[in-house]
């Protein structure tokens, strides 16, 4: 299934590389905040990243989801350098690309650079201002570093460096008079209370940059599937107003309107879509977050005690370790535990991206949707101990 949302990107594309009077703040940074698995990745794949290359741009992407064991500083450096090193051969896809949308000839040996590549990010090796001001002299275009789940970069000291250097290189680049390319930065991330701390906060590198919401699938989605599906429901298809209701309910999530559509597709041909559709729904979307919880729950009994104090404080948490957290634990578990134990079971819910570091002894949970499925899980465990046993002699004669 191949939907693609070309009108918004060439629009985000044009505001960043074109911008208006009023768009010009993006140079400073733009942060997009949405819930995992609503098509972030997606889009910037199939639809933002080649707008923004049709305009001329160098793009240069990571995900910091896809290794969230790595340090996210080396995942952005090694990305930085792979693409400065694919400007250096000769006939590479990037430069070909920049031959066709600009009037720069890379030459026959491609770019060359005063620096090595496996300098870059080093800690006395070349700068990421010095990098990316010697790509765009060249260039003579934009260059835009697209950091997907950007709020795994928070988590550490390395991180925090790297974001500021990406900071630093946007200032050294971007006020320069008659630059012949901007540095942009793009982050998106699934955890909006995180992703606005790195442009709210004053110790943070990209302070004063623009936070919106990832734009979710619409009703145009909800009209494509609906007539791709036609052929297979046939009288089980729902109607469009039902079907968007529904999305929605499951967070404006494809793969779970999928599975619901097929679902539906396996009811009596006498059931009615609509009326079967919303508790579908509502269902599948219990079922995603008990696949993530199911993981804590495997962890053991100390695993659970962990995440719901991280999950009842909300937020930047701390404190995971004293001797009062520490009290709670055992109370919960039935037993002493020892900051070693929790330290090894935050390792564990941090390995499965249940957890993640904020910064150093303060932890939070990775999925805003995991984390309030969890918070009614125990709000309903709470009123079930809260409510009195049935009288076992009641009735008896």
């Amino acid at each position: 299934m191949t939907f693609r949302r070309t009108a918004l990107a060439q629009e985000m594309a044009t505001q960043l590389l074109r911008p208006s009077f009023l768009d010009t703040s993006l140079r400073s940074g733009l942060f997009l905040a949405g819930q995992r698995r609503v098509g972030k990745t997606t889009f910037l794949a199939t639809d933002l990243i080649p707008a923004l290359e049709a305009l001329g741009a160098i793009v240069v992407y990571v995900d910091l989801w896809s290794q969230p064991q790595a340090n996210p500083a080396d995942l952005v450096h090694e990305a930085i350098r792979k693409a400065l090193k694919e400007l250096q051969t000769p006939g590479s896809a990037i430069l070909r690309r920049l031959k066709d949308v600009s009037s720069v000839d890379a030459g026959a040996a491609g770019f060359k650079f005063g620096f090595k590549l496996s300098d870059v990010g080093k800690e006395k090796g070349v700068s990421l201002a010095q990098a990316f001001k010697e790509l765009i002299d060249q260039a003579r275009t934009d260059v835009v570093l697209i950091i997907d789940e950007v709020q795994h970069a928070l988590g550490s000291a390395d991180g925090d460096n790297m974001l500021h250097a990406l900071k630093a290189a946007r200032d050294a680049i971007n006020t320069r008079p008659g630059t012949p390319g901007y540095f942009l930065f793009l982050g998106t991330g699934s955890h909006r209370a995180r992703v606005q701390e790195l442009t709210l906060k004053g110790n943070q590198a990209f302070n004063g940059a623009v936070t919106n919401e990832f734009p979710v699938l619409g009703r145009d989605f909800i009209d494509y599937v609906l007539e791709q599906v036609r052929p297979q429901l046939g009288p089980m298809l729902p109607a469009p107003d039902v079907a968007e209701a529904a999305f929605k309910s499951m967070g404006s999530r494809p793969e779970e309107l999928m599975k619901a559509l097929n679902i539906l597709r396996s009811l009596p041909p006498d059931a009615r879509p609509d009326e079967h559709l919303p508790t579908i729904a509502q269902s599948l979307g219990a079922a995603a977050a008990d696949v993530e919880l199911q993981k804590v729950e495997a962890m053991g009994p100390l695993a659970e005690a962990v995440f719901s104090r991280i999950c009842s404080i909300g937020g930047d948490v701390k404190g995971v370790f004293t001797a009062d957290a520490l009290k709670a634990y055992a109370a919960q578990i039935g037993r002493e535990a020892t900051a070693q134990e929790v330290q090894g079971v935050i390792g564990m819910m941090t390995s499965a991206n249940l957890l993640m570091r904020v910064r150093h002894g303060h932890y939070g949970v990775t999925d805003p949707f995991v984390e309030k499925a969890w918070m009614a899980r125990l709000r309903s465990d709470q009123l079930l101990r809260a409510s009195p046993a049935p009288d076992s002699d009641h009735g008896a004669a």
